[in-house]
């Protein structure tokens, strides 16, 4: 029986649907699914889906709409803009494809506090996106059901295709963002990581408003209270480190930080499988061997059903969508107190950072500002080499405000309550991506551990000659030469070399944030030049 909330679909001008489909849970959501030919089930259960041509997030089809509440709030530098007309055209192209068709729709809470949850209404044609969003996001009870209102709408046509000449598009995808409305409109794309990141971005913009530090980060807590978040870009190690059977798993990738502590945005987690096994991160493998998940672009065996998660033909961002409760030591409640550390994540395909090291407030400043990680040869058409990549806060497409916002917010947040604050790289050791080998997830585990359990603080450290930050000199179950990435490198002069260019390429990053910061975050940047 759906669970249908008084607020109809008359309400965001759908009319004259062959159906709707209210709240399904994810027996029926699959049984649509299967019996469209939109996906496959795997041996173990779970639903296995392809998203054709965007296996990814599309950021060139990505428009904030440029309205009077909003227009001078945006940070317009990498965030596009496009007029009410052209986000009306859409929206009526929309309305108007829904007709005649099945819709599926999903009302959900975005948010695990309940003084700052949204609550978003999720519209698609599709079935398995339905699934998506209910997997990822916080279910309503049923008495909230019923008379539940939005307070963001995502209209999703995954199989709409845009005409640019007619819609004002850069392609047959759009995501469109009307901070006015409160309206999402994605078309086009099949890759479900849109409904997801719209809902974020929508966060970004809406609760600094609130006091509320919106972060893309995971986050856990310990068996005494103790709360940590993990800052990273996808691929760093945000997922897998906060998954860590000795802590209790809040959420793996979108937080708030208010006045009240910390707190999850999402009710599930998306977390990247290609490479996958059971012996590296075991809580995660299980997932895809469960009814109730979806996989993305996973290859499947077509007579047996048996997953190949080393399989990277289709794409190199093949992903599992699940519940949280699908991790077995969660926090219920998605929320926890005031952190006490905050970690950064970089993947340093260069190989030069560190494996850990501590962070001065102003330092954490800096490398937040700069969220830094490097692309591998291979990953990307035309990536031959190791590329840095700066993506502001950890997350620059997902922020509507300019950074400093952001950046500023963290840092009141780190000097209030003392977190301590530690850069971790989950990159290469002994050298640069093709010569040198990734760091052991093992090891990066045991001086994570050691970090938030208080046992690095007692070891000795040293000053990195390049960065500035402390570098451990010892710590449990991690070979003492590991910590010292200088050390690793057959060719130290090679590393010196590699060293003072990725030096460089920081410096020449944060110019564009010097304005914004006071003197001791800049010179937390350029210690070796000092």
């Amino acid at each position: 029986m759906d669970r249908k909330s008084k607020f109809g679909l008359g309400n965001h001008g759908i009319v004259n649907v062959r159906a709707e489909h209210w709240n399904l849970a994810a027996a029926p959501l699959y049984e649509a699914t299967l019996s469209a030919g939109l996906g496959r089930m795997s041996a173990g259960g779970a639903l296995v889906v392809e998203t054709g041509k965007h296996t990814g997030r599309s950021p060139n089809d990505k428009f904030l709409v440029e309205e009077p509440s909003s227009k001078d709030n945006i940070w317009w530098g990498p965030n596009k803009g496009t007029d009410p007309a052209t986000f009306d055209n859409l929206r009526r192209q929309i309305l108007s494809y829904y007709q005649g068709r099945e819709v599926y729709v999903q009302d959900l809470y975005a948010g695990a506090d309940t003084d700052y949850r949204l609550p978003v209404r999720v519209i698609s044609e599709s079935p398995w996106h339905s699934l998506f969003a209910r997997n990822m996001f916080i279910e309503p009870t049923d008495a909230e059901l019923e008379d539940f209102v939005p307070e963001l709408t995502i209209l999703n046509a995954p199989y709409f295709h845009a005409v640019p000449e007619r819609d004002g598009t850069n392609s047959e995808c759009a995501i469109m963002m009307n901070f006015a409305e409160k309206l999402v409109l994605v078309a086009g794309s099949v890759y479900a990581g849109e409904i997801k990141k719209s809902v974020f971005s929508y966060l970004n913009y809406v609760l600094p408003e609130r006091d509320v530090l919106p972060m893309h980060c995971s986050a856990n807590i310990g068996t005494d209270g103790d709360v940590s978040i993990f800052f990273g870009l996808s691929g760093t190690g945000k997922t897998t480190l906060s998954a860590d059977g000795s802590r209790a798993l809040i959420g793996d990738d979108e937080h708030g930080w208010s006045a009240n502590g910390i707190f999850n945005f999402e009710g599930g987690c998306y977390a990247k499988v290609i490479n996958l096994s059971a012996e590296a991160e075991p809580e995660i493998y299980e997932t895809t061997r469960r009814f109730g998940t979806i996989l993305e672009n996973v290859v499947m065996d077509p007579r047996t059903r048996l997953l190949d998660l080393d399989d990277g033909s289709l794409t190199e961002n093949t992903r599992a969508s699940y519940p949280i409760d699908f991790i077995p030591n969660i926090c219920e409640s998605g929320r926890g107190g005031q952190p006490t550390n905050v970690v950064m994540l970089t993947a340093d395909a260069f190989g030069v950072l560190p494996p850990i090291s501590q962070l001065t407030a102003d330092q954490a400043m800096y490398h937040f500002l700069s969220g830094y990680t490097a692309r591998v040869a291979g990953t990307e058409k035309g990536v031959t080499e190791p590329q840095a990549t700066f993506s502001t806060c950890f997350g620059a497409p997902f922020m509507p405000r300019h950074p400093s916002v952001y950046a500023k917010m963290l840092g009141e947040r780190i000097q209030q309550t003392g977190a301590k604050c530690w850069l971790v790289n989950t990159g290469w050791s002994g050298g640069a991506y093709g010569t040198g080998e990734r760091m052991k997830i093992a090891h990066t585990r045991s001086m994570v551990r050691a970090a938030l359990d208080g046992r690095l603080a007692e070891a000795g450290t040293a000053t990195d000659p390049n960065f500035g930050m402390l570098v451990p000199q010892a710590c449990p179950d991690v070979p003492a030469d590991v910590l010292q990435p200088r050390t690793t490198w057959a060719d130290k002069s090679a590393y010196d070399t590699t060293a003072h260019d990725l030096r460089g390429r920081f410096e020449s990053n944060f110019k564009q944030f010097e304005s914004y910061v006071d003197e001791g975050v800049k010179q937390a940047g350029i210690y070796a030049a000092a």
